[in-house]
């Protein structure tokens, strides 16, 4: 099985980072695009405004954040954008601008990942 890993976009890049690729929606705050050192961002696995603004990282929302964006991900355009993700070779890392990444749309793209290889 393949590698999926999940870091902050603001952290320094490590060696076992592999392919570096942002899942946020929004371009995170106070990050300058020529120093962010990732390799894609791919905007279109993120969750969908609606959904990210309802959550508001409330950890008692994230189980049902969790099964509302696995359902998103499931439409036809972000199917191909995933499969473009598990297409990657080596370590693969999401990277989020959240603090909490334990209740992050990333921890939650990287279990959907996961189980599709």
């Amino acid at each position: 099985m393949r590698t999926v890993r999940v870091a902050r976009v603001y952290d320094d890049p490590s060696p076992e980072d592999g392919v570096r690729v942002l899942v946020d929606r929004l371009w995170p705050r106070g990050l300058r695009k020529d120093l962010a050192q990732l390799d894609s961002w791919c905007r279109s696995v993120a969750p969908s405004d609606e959904l990210r603004i309802w959550y508001g990282h409330d950890p008692s929302l994230f189980e049902e954040f969790a099964e509302r964006y696995r359902a998103e991900l499931t439409a036809a355009d972000r199917q191909t954008a995933l499969r473009g993700l598990i297409e990657t070779t080596g370590t693969l890392t999401l990277l989020t601008a959240t603090k909490a990444l334990e209740i992050s749309n990333a921890a939650v793209l990287a279990d959907v990942l996961r189980s599709m290889v």
